[in-house]
């Protein structure tokens, strides 16, 4: 099991020792605490010299808050890699009782807290593991627990049908690969063997490969994507959704299976044959929505900063990217614009002028994207702040356990706050009007909506939540303090949905599709919209960022990873904060991640208040060069993201997307595909000028065709013949931002496609033909 942690630190739980003096001491073990219970293995950043960090129970918050007092802890160096094999002192069986082996096994205690004492009162055998991350307790072969199978299938005019009995004492162990259920009010359970080990997907998930390890590890962070893709050992592949939105976790087994754990909602599962993996994709979307088609200028390069913190800081910044010729299109406003960081104002004495600078960027052909939160303030002077008040009036509120009383947080306004429900009707009346009533305030091209899982800087509503099983069930998910409430608001509020416990994961969803509805109202363009907390379907109406990552080399090379998974589940148009968002960066990273950030679908440079912006020479003309080929290549990826809407496959995807068939490509995370034709192989490692992956560099050669130009120039064309001496591909081309005028699609392998680029209909030309691959 894999515990949720603040983005930067990995943790994986190793063994169970009954005390302190059990736990051994190898090299690299730097560091213990007082305390008993749990041995673990966590990277953690290097201080000075190579020095580890020593945390302490009063000081970290990652470790007192996870599991409270008492529990044992060992440090370990971020280059060792441990499989311990158990407790000192304690006696090993040669064979565990009824021989299941340590990879098939499923965890009869998943909560924090396994003894044997515990373990046996469950009826599950309790054995030390052979493999790195087995669990100790795990059920036997002759399970008194779940559902037995009544019959044989029987077939429907829907599909097959299995008849379940539940009973404490019959064992359930299915013919076919689910081999484990359990069904309750509050704890759902299903285990299912996979056909190989090339497992991909299950987000929103930050971890160091693409390709999952199957070493009983998963956790979740600002969404909730139960979906995956197997690609089997015949080069097939099949995807899996599970349609739920309730605290879940996945554990991925080495058998291979793969242990589905919720806490609420049925199991609703939807299978996708493929049989390629852009098949599965396709295939995904059609079922969940389509990704939505981005306008033209949303694929330029975007720059953002929380800390501008006045106008004349922002205005510099824009005169700074005129100066070193940085091409730019989207300026991004975070919280520091607002008026004491209340939703739907702006700072009229650090921010004096705003409206008239935006509109200023708007003629200059830049565009405007503006933070708005989930929470508004309710401690304003009655009559001076429209959104609570006609809020109030409306009965939009996420309400406490009454159904009535709304629900009362802190978060960045001053004072207290509350929480639209954007699941009711009356709030998207609401937030539409409002919308709208301040696009004639600040005249924004889209919205960035942020800290919306929702993000309470509480654990729970004032006063706190009710020691009840829906509050605190019986299993809880690793999540962030094994607390449902934690950073948010308590499961039993109120939605128009139903009660928080099951709605949580939905919020960011529903407020995505009437963010966009506004923003498509207010600009009578294609609507942007981006926003932090995602769930099946939301890349209908959104675009995502990755979070808010650290400048550092491991989330360079990881975002490479999570803009790989989200084409899986359907959301294309995403990126990382390019350079880091919390910590200052290092010339070198900085300048590495802008190479690699030029190349994701969502390009933008954000950072944290207080963090050092770059403004060498050196810096500026390397960053330009390299998004000047962006630029010449965004008719090729405006195309991609055309196909995207219109078929439902992906933008970025990985070797293994495209070379399926060739094992060696299926663990390759350090390179990625612009859809079929146009690889990216970044550096990913400090001081190196060494693309990690040489394996990458040998497919190269089988790329098809790329299409170069800048929207405002006349068109290039490079064709590269395959060994066939054949090429293929297309060109959709339309006004880049309108909505239902028609476009102009354009594909064949033969000069019809050159012909067809010199068609005038917006005023460009074929000015070079380049052909690669001649004989």
């Amino acid at each position: 099991m894999l515990f949720s942690y603040p983005k930067g630190i990995d943790t994986n739980y190793l063994v169970l020792c009954d005390n302190l003096e059990q736990i051994p001491v190898e090299s690299g073990f730097t560091h213990k605490t007082h305390m008993r219970g749990f041995l673990w293995r966590v990277p953690i950043p290097l201080g000075p010299a190579g020095v580890v960090p020593s945390y302490t129970n009063d000081t970290n918050s990652l470790v007192t808050p996870v599991f409270g007092a008492g529990h044992s802890w060992l440090w370990v160096q971020d280059s060792y890699e441990y499989s311990l094999g158990g407790c000192l002192g304690e006696e090993q069986d040669a064979q565990c009782p009824g021989n299941v082996a340590a990879q098939k096994r499923i965890d009869c205690h998943p909560q924090p807290g396994a003894s044997r004492e515990a373990c046996e009162a469950r009826g599950c055998t309790w054995c030390a593991p052979d493999v790195p991350n087995a669990p100790w307790c795990f059920f036997p072969e002759n399970s008194p627990y779940g559902y037995a199978r009544s019959g044989g299938p029987e077939q429907t005019d829907k599909g097959w049908r299995n008849k379940l009995i539940l009973s404490v004492s019959v064992c359930h162990r299915w013919d076919s690969p689910l081999v484990d259920l359990f069904f309750s009010n509050q704890f759902l359970e299903i285990t299912t063997a996979v056909p190989s080990t090339s497992v991909y997907g299950f987000g929103e998930h930050e971890h160091p490969t693409f390709k999952h390890n199957m070493d009983f590890a998963f956790a979740n962070l600002y969404g909730v994507h139960p979906f995956y893709m197997c690609v089997e050992p015949d080069a097939n592949a099949h995807g899996v959704l599970l349609l739920n939105s309730n605290a879940q976790d996945v554990t991925l087994s080495p058998n291979p299976s793969l242990t589905f754990r919720t806490i609420g909602g049925i199991l609703d599962f939807y299978l996708f044959m493929g049989p390629t993996p852009e098949n599965v994709v396709q295939q995904y979307t059609e079922a969940i929505g389509r990704p939505h088609m981005p306008a033209y200028w949303a694929l330029g390069f975007q720059l953002s900063r929380w800390g501008y913190n006045s106008l004349d800081v922002l205005k510099e910044t824009v005169d700074r990217m005129k100066h070193y010729d940085i091409p730019y299109d989207v300026q991004h406003y975070d919280i520091d614009y607002m008026e004491r960081r209340l939703d739907f104002t702006y700072d009229k004495v650090n921010f004096a002028g705003l409206p008239e600078f935006i509109k200023e960027m708007k003629k200059n052909g830049k565009h405007n994207i503006l933070i708005l939160d989930p929470f508004i303030a309710k401690d304003e002077e009655p009559g001076t702040y429209r959104p609570y008040e006609l809020g109030q009036e409306m009965g939009v509120w996420v309400n406490n356990s009454d159904g009535v009383t709304p629900a009362v947080g802190q978060a960045w306004p001053p004072g207290d706050c509350v929480f639209p429900d954007y699941s009711n009707p009356r709030t998207v009346e609401w937030w539409t009007q409002l919308c709208l009533e301040f696009k004639d305030v600040l005249d924004y091209d889209g919205i960035w909506i942020d800290m919306n899982e929702p993000s309470n800087f509480m654990r729970g509503q004032i006063p706190g939540c009710a020691d009840t099983e829906v509050n605190n069930p019986p299993y809880t998910p690793s999540i962030s303090d094994r607390s449902l409430s934690e950073k948010t608001l308590c499961p039993d509020s109120k939605t128009y949905l139903g009660d928080h416990y099951n709605t949580h994961s939905l919020f960011g969803w529903a407020q995505t599709e009437p963010t966009y509805n506004a923003v498509k109202q207010a600009t009578g363009k294609r609507p942007y919209v981006l926003s932090r907390s995602t769930f099946v379907g939301s890349g209908k109406h959104t675009a995502h960022w990755l979070g808010d990552n650290f400048s550092q080399w491991k989330d360079l090379r990881r975002s490479v990873i999570g803009i790989m998974e989200f084409n899986l589940f359907g959301i294309p148009f995403i990126g990382a904060d390019i350079c880091g968002f919390n910590y200052n960066t290092t010339y070198e990273l900085c300048l590495r991640w802008m190479q690699l950030g030029s190349f994701y679908p969502f390009s933008r440079n954000h950072n944290s208040e207080g963090n050092m912006v770059s403004k060498q020479n050196e810096f500026a003309k390397i960053s330009r060069a390299t998004l000047r080929i962006r630029y010449s290549l965004l008719p090729y990826l405006y195309t991609l993201f055309y196909e995207s809407h219109v078929y439902g496959g992906t933008v970025v995807r990985s070797l293994m997307h495209e070379f399926t068939s060739d094992p060696e490509t299926h663990g390759i995370d350090t390179a990625f595909l612009w859809g079929s034709a146009f690889m990216i192989a970044p550096v990913l490692e400090e001081a190196s000028t060494v693309i990690k992956n040489a394996t990458a560099h040998r497919f190269v050669l089988t790329l098809l065709n790329v299409f170069v130009n800048s929207r405002l120039n006349p068109f290039e064309l490079l064709i590269a013949l395959d060994e066939q001496g054949e090429a293929s591909g297309s060109l959709f081309w339309d006004d880049g931002d309108s909505i239902g005028k028609p476009g102009l699609l354009l594909g064949s392998s033969t000069l019809k496609l050159v012909e067809g680029l010199e068609h005038k209909s917006y005023g460009e030309q074929l000015r070079e033909l380049g052909v690669f691959g001649l004989q």
